[in-house]
């Protein structure tokens, strides 16, 4: 097998995939180009902004990508290429992709509200509390993982026992890069709101921008300690989750997409021009190491098959910038299905090293595995070896980066709302009910708890942030599904997609807590404190996962369907 033979198929079955299963989703669930969107009708200059189908898309992929779709597959390549190819695609299409469209659907649907409030109104504001909480924990270790992840790419030098020895020039101008998308994203939100320049302009004084923050990081790399990157990092969070989204969210994620895309037409120009053999085995073993394909596998290939997380982004910020219900469909299936090409990529990265190869050229991690692959490919096209390699090291950096925008955000509404109730007027609010729904306090304990968990470092939560990032995908398919009941719109695709994931995340969850018990009741625990931190993240969510799961399933399996004859005629109106 080759890298050609395996990108043509993907790159076939994903294009039918839109084509045929996305377009016909969206027929049978009315989208409906002359309805006005929630970002029109509740528009506030903050979360509320309409924006262009390519500034939301470069918002959507860029914050549902992450580091994710390269990392799981490499990972999970233990198993052979053949099993996690047939997850990517399968899952990405029928699992992934319906989950970020019904989401956003059923968002845009209901005034462009995250997934909780479509809990608490189709299945009950107890639901809601838990889904809430649930996700609170969920954006702590997402945040405290990416931040972590981040830093690392950014940190200037290596260090030997203790002491600084050689600069690392890619990471440097990786962190210069950064910085420079940051400042120029400013200015390009700056531009984009108060000119009304034609979109032609626009895009190339983007692509611009973003050619002149590479060639100032490459010339002018900055070299830092890992905590300096980690106090950096969450300072940047912190203001991206408070401004408006116009500011700094949209504009950097517009800014973002063309490299991201860029990066994916790179990697598959180069595999197209290298044609790298395939040496990793096609399968291995059901059991490697001690870590079983079911349910490790799915647990691994979160982004690029399916990932809860998704469904947060497309319900929680991208449905408030939609500004025609007809994006939907590209916006949310197109970006997944291009994450799961993604996806194939790393895979075909990660199989063409032979056996201890990639340690041999001094590539560790799944981004230096992945960076290294695709510069070795483009290297056959005459292009620099280093030069490329800075360059995917960065758009990866800018991958996790991006999610950590979104990630902040999502976690600082969920607090908020955690909080909130409709039956209190702003103004009857008590004391202590305004600062917990204030949203700098928000913004502030959300990324003080993430910061606390960054310290322990990423590698010691991924099983648990994994796990987790599925369970959030069967609450996503379980309160869509009462949604469309509620709408009387086709659902059936979703009941499998909902019992499989359920089955992968509990059996999961139930395996972290035994092991992390176990491990501490022996006194064989290497890492105590994050053993303990993981054995209460788990079974606190398990506990959440549980209530919330029975409630919605009662919701979904009623006799009566329950129909708001007022909500109906608003429908009706509507369309």
């Amino acid at each position: 097998m080759n890298g050609i033979t395996i990108m043509l198929i993907s790159l076939a079955v994903l294009f039918l995939a839109y084509v045929l299963y996305g377009r016909w989703i969206a027929k049978k669930w009315g989208i409906d180009p002359s309805r006005k969107t929630p970002a029109y009708e509740q528009r506030d200059g903050v979360d509320y902004e309409p924006a262009p189908r390519s500034v939301v898309f470069g918002h959507q992929f860029a914050s549902i990508a992450g580091a994710g779709p390269i990392n799981g597959p490499i990972q999970a390549a233990i198993f052979g290429w053949v099993p996690v190819l047939l997850w990517v695609l399968i899952g990405g299409v029928f699992f992934g992709a319906v989950q970020d469209f019904v989401s956003m659907y059923a968002s845009v649907r209901n005034k462009g509200r995250s997934i909780g409030y479509i809990i608490e109104k189709y299945i009950g504001k107890t639901g809601k509390k838990m889904f809430l909480l649930f996700v609170w924990l969920f954006c702590i270790l997402v945040v405290a993982a990416f931040a972590d992840i981040v830093a690392g790419t950014f940190m200037g030098y290596t260090v030997t026992d203790g002491v600084k020895s050689a600069n690392i020039v890619a990471n440097g101008a990786v962190a210069t890069t950064s910085i420079m998308f940051i400042v120029f994203a400013v200015l390009l939100g700056l531009l984009l709101r108060y000119t009304k320049l034609p979109t032609i302009v626009n895009t190339v004084i983007a692509i611009a921008l973003l050619v002149l923050a590479i060639v100032i990081g490459l010339q002018f790399p900055v070299f830092l300690p890992l905590n300096a990157w980690h106090g950096f990092v969450f300072v940047y969070i912190f203001i991206a989750s408070v401004v408006p989204v116009w500011l700094l969210l949209q504009p950097r994620d517009y800014l973002n997409s063309y490299l991201l895309v860029a990066m994916i037409v790179a990697a598959v120009v180069g595999v197209f021009v290298a044609n790298p053999q395939i040496n990793l085995p096609a399968f291995t073993s059901f059991n490697v190491d001690g870590n079983y394909l079911f349910p490790i596998l799915f647990v691994t290939i979160a982004c690029g098959a399916v990932s809860g997380f998704h469904s947060l982004v497309s319900s929680g910020t991208a449905s408030k910038q939609i500004k025609n219900e007809k994006d939907m469909l590209p916006v949310s299936f197109g970006s997944m299905l291009l994450e799961s090409m993604l996806a194939v990529v790393a895979l075909i990265a990660v199989a063409s090293f032979a056996t201890g190869e990639a340690s041999a050229q001094g590539l560790e991690t799944p981004a230096q595995i992945f960076a290294g692959a695709v510069a070795g490919f483009l290297t056959k096209m005459g292009l620099p070896n280093d030069v490329v390699f800075t360059l995917i090291t960065l758009s990866i950096s800018a991958f996790a980066l991006t999610s950590l925008d979104s990630v902040a955000r999502v976690g600082r509404l969920s607090f908020q709302e955690l909080f909130l109730d409709d039956s209190i007027s702003d103004e009857n609010m008590g004391v202590v009910r305004k600062v917990l729904t204030n949203k700098y306090f928000a913004t502030v304990i959300t990324l003080a708890l993430s910061f606390g968990l960054t310290l322990v470092g990423y590698k010691n939560i991924w099983a648990l942030f994994g796990a987790s990032n599925q369970l959030l995908s069967v609450f996503a398919f379980l309160a869509c599904a009462v949604f469309l009941k509620r709408k009387k719109k086709v659902r059936w695709f979703l009941y499998v997609p909902m019992g499989v994931m359920m089955a992968v995340t509990f059996t999961a969850l139930s395996m972290t807590i035994i092991s992390k018990a176990k491990a501490l009741f022996t006194g064989a625990s290497a890492d105590i404190f994050g053993d303990v931190l993981q054995l209460t993240f788990a079974t606190l969510i398990i506990i959440l996962g549980v209530c919330v799961v029975i409630d919605g399933i009662k919701k979904l399996t009623s006799k009566v369907e329950e129909v708001d004859e007022t909500e109906e005629l608003t429908e009706k109106v509507n369309s």
